[in-house]
């Protein structure tokens, strides 16, 4: 790699959930912080990304530039698409960094013209830079990134424990206004991606029972894929919280992710089910409680200090329906006796 500092960087991944988004951000940081004066040109290569859409805000003067479903990594094929030119129209960059492990995908992003490429498919195979010997991939999605950084800057850059956001004023204001000053609330996420990582919803209910029998206001963050559980909770809870579907905040707010952040900064503790959500709990800052079950926590693990795991596995097997509620109690309340 040459020794002076690239003017174009540009950056693969296949795409970018809400999750993804907070776990990258010291990632994003970093590149900034790498390359001050680069063009950072920002690749989802089979679908779409959230810096282009609810976490822009997020990216904004960190990521110059935002390319969604480009048509690298969906199939093996594209490796002969497009010879003359190759991938992107034959642009050129400076520097590429390729976050994904697939041989064949990098093989394809390598025909992008650039001077250096970054990639660890095939233990870094393609790789300009290669790590020392011995070097173990890391576990965690977030070391992973990290290291391809240090690899790329010669920096250093050490894994955050917790993730500051400079949060708009007025989304404190909102969450203000729904979460008002004075109850002890507990944020509840039941939903997720799919039905097997998720606990079941009466299991939820049951909990929220349990913590309004402590004094406690149960306060439900559901997505636009959960609005139909509202009757069920409500007719069983009553006095359970909604925000997000409190008159005018999709309107003026949609579901945005930043303004769960600021409600989740209001509660007393959370639980959540491996999800988006449960990394908006955990920019919050406040005890938070994750169920896992057919995922591994390792990779995808919130950015938190105030951290408590429940797996499946550990009451007979990977499915949701084996953590008892009973666990979840205890969890919940030790979380909350840990941080006061």
């Amino acid at each position: 790699m040459t020794s002076n500092p690239p003017d174009s960087v540009l950056v693969y991944v296949g795409f970018d959930r809400i999750g993804d988004g907070f776990l990258k951000l010291p990632f994003v940081r970093g590149l900034r912080a790498a390359f001050p004066g680069a063009r950072i040109t920002w690749l989802a290569g089979r679908e779409d990304s959230v810096y282009a859409g609810v976490l822009a805000d997020l990216a904004h003067g960190l990521i110059d530039e935002i390319i969604e479903n480009a048509g690298i990594g969906l199939s093996f094929g594209e490796l002969f698409q497009g010879l003359s030119k190759g991938p992107l129209g034959g642009r050129r960059f400076d520097l590429i960094i390729d976050t994904q492990r697939i041989f064949w995908t990098s093989l394809s992003l390598k025909r992008v013209p650039h001077d250096a490429f970054i990639s660890p498919a095939a233990r870094f195979l393609l790789s300009s830079k290669k790590p020392a010997k011995g070097y173990r991939f890391p576990k965690t999605m977030q070391r992973q990134l990290l290291d391809l950084l240090e690899l790329a800057s010669g920096r250093d850059f050490p894994t955050p424990q917790t993730l500051d956001l400079d949060l708009n004023k007025d989304l404190r204001a909102e969450a203000a206004r729904l979460l008002p000053e004075g109850p002890d609330y507990i944020g509840l996420a039941p939903g997720s991606g799919g039905p097997p990582k998720c606990w079941p919803l009466e299991n939820f209910i049951e909990l929220a029972r349990h913590q309004e029998s402590q004094g406690r206001v149960p306060v439900f963050f559901l997505g636009p894929k959960e609005t139909g559980w509202i009757d069920e909770i409500r007719n069983a809870l009553p006095e359970a919280r909604f925000p997000l579907q409190e008159e005018g905040v999709e309107r003026n707010h949609g579901f945005s992710p930043l303004l769960s952040v600021a409600l989740s900064e209001r509660v007393r503790a959370s639980v959540s089910n491996d999800s988006g959500a449960a990394h908006m709990f955990a920019v919050g800052s406040r005890p938070l409680v994750i169920l896992y079950g057919v995922t591994a926590p390792k990779k995808f693990m919130p950015m938190t200090d105030k951290l408590t795991i429940v797996r499946a596995q550990d009451f007979g097997g990977p499915e949701m329906r084996h953590i008892p509620l009973d666990a979840i109690e205890e969890a919940l309340e030790q979380a909350i006796e840990s941080y006061p």
